[in-house]
């Protein structure tokens, strides 16, 4: 998954990174890999920021940065869209809402900081007791490449609200997106250091973790890279928190709106070109409904256009590189040669671009790579299952437990097994997605910890216990 699983189309030689534009193989620009010793600098920095300014404001102060953080977003919307376009080969409608969304996101935690970081007051044998919620210091945050700008902003804007400051470490599939997110910031007038990010080797990012000017670290990435950041937060005593991804599955059941699963079901599996952690991945469907759901499925897969990102009308662009497009072509063929059919697409599409055809795979089997496996492209197979009690339980057979996605047209079946999925998030006749409002995170090999909404807030902080048994009046 993302950028642990594959370096992709990056070539680091001589302390810089070359970025290439997926969509056409041409090389799009060289950046400086920063030293460990200049990224140190940064973390002692946004140290300094931290203590010196921003931890000392209120969280009114901090929300009204945040307003502003929105407006500076908005004003170079299309030109943060397409530079995300150039990186990632992200079709740029999407690339706008992407901008949008992390626009809307830092006025959602504006409006809503004071009340989710209220005092809670409990009783106790104190005269007075509760619980305060304050910033750790500076967080590190180790991004990926398939939403540039989202993955860091849903990690930031929480984290900065609280009063922590922050050094990004992104992918270097989209250095350019990272140095514009810390232009944003810059924009919107926050104070120099509160968010730095620094374009930098793997092996930096362990020295920068073991660091004392660093107090945490939110990664997203491969299972691999989680257990790596983990082992080495925890042999540091720090806190992490890891996104690592999954295998949603998307159910549908006998009562199922079979129209509206399969156009949604499509839009779920090929949203950013196949390459989300909350993707459909696992078409699950129960056997009297499976036949009009794959012939439906199916259309609607040969309704999105493949082409340029450049272009508005454009509904699946590039994977991220011809590396990605190597790893999709292994899983698909893994599955045929175990007796998988080919419903739509199934192979690259040749040129200059990393393009895989979305494809739709039948009579898919539990051991096929395809289910066992996070497939990050436009990929979707379809397993047909006799009753609810067996879509549960395929569902729940998966070393993932991110998203999943339920159709039904029974409140109470809706209600009953929506607790029984192993999931951290589930959502009944719509396709997964993140809104601020609510928490974002997995269990199983998805990850630990939570971001978004009051619980994502309260993450990179300390839960500190207020007593007062007695003050005299003099």
């Amino acid at each position: 998954m993302r950028e642990y699983s594959a370096m992709l189309e990056i070539k680091t030689q001589r302390a810089s990174v070359e970025v290439f534009n997926p969509a056409t193989g041409e090389r799009v620009a060289t950046y400086p890999l920063a030293s460990p010793e200049e990224a140190l600098a940064s973390a002692k920095k946004a140290r300094e920021a931290y203590e010196s300014s921003w931890s000392r404001l209120s969280i009114g102060e901090r929300s009204d940065h945040l307003k502003k953080l929105a407006k500076a977003l908005r004003a170079k919307k299309r030109e943060y869209a397409e530079l995300m376009t150039t990186e990632m080969g992200k079709p740029i409608s999407q690339s706008e809402a992407e901008v949008e969304k992390c626009a809307w996101t830092a006025e959602v935690f504006a409006e809503n900081g004071e009340k989710w970081l209220a005092f809670e007051f409990a009783e106790t044998d104190a005269k007075i007791s509760y619980v305060a919620f304050q910033p750790l210091g500076v967080i590190l945050s180790v991004m990926p490449w398939n939403f540039p700008f989202w993955q860091a902003m849903r990690f930031a804007i929480p984290a900065l609200l609280v009063g922590n400051t922050s050094v990004l470490r992104h992918s270097n599939v989209c250095p350019g997106s990272a140095l514009a997110i810390q232009e944003s910031f810059e924009n919107a007038g926050f104070p120099d250091g509160v968010f730095l990010t620094k374009i930098t080797d793997h092996e930096t990012v362990a020295r920068l973790i073991e660091s004392d000017s660093i107090s945490g670290v939110s990664l997203t990435g491969s299972v691999e890279a989680g257990r790596i950041i983990a082992e080495i937060a925890a042999r540091n005593l720090k806190k992490c928190v890891l996104e690592l991804g999954g295998s949603d599955p998307f159910i549908v059941l006998d009562d199922a709106d079979v129209r509206s699963a399969a156009e949604v079901g499509a839009n779920a599996r090929l949203l950013n070109s196949g390459q989300s952690c909350i993707c459909a991945k696992r078409f699950i469907v129960v056997e009297s409904v499976a036949k009009e759901f794959l012939e439906r499925l199916v259309k609607e897969f040969e309704r999105k256009k493949v082409g340029d990102p450049m272009n508005p009308n454009t509904d699946v662009g590039p994977l991220s590189s011809s590396k990605q497009v190597e790893l999709l072509e292994s899983q698909v063929e893994d599955a045929v040669s175990k007796g998988a059919r080919v419903e739509i697409g199934g192979k690259r599409l040749y040129g200059k671009g990393a393009f895989f055809e979305p494809t739709v795979l039948s009579k898919v089997r539990k051991d096929m790579r395809v289910m066992r496996e996070e497939v990050f492209g436009p990929v979707g197979p379809v397993y047909v299952v006799h009753d609810e009690r067996e879509a549960i339980k395929t569902a729940n057979d998966s070393e993932f437990g991110l998203g999943a996605s339920l159709w039904t047209s029974s409140p109470e079946r809706a209600r009953r097994l929506s607790l029984e999925i192993e999931s951290g998030m589930v959502f009944v006749n719509g396709l997964v997605k993140s809104d601020p409002r609510i928490p974002f995170g997995g269990i199983k090999k998805s990850g630990i910890g939570r971001e978004l909404s009051k619980y994502g807030l309260r993450e990179f902080v300390n839960i500190k216990s207020i007593n007062i048994y007695g003050i005299n009046s003099a």
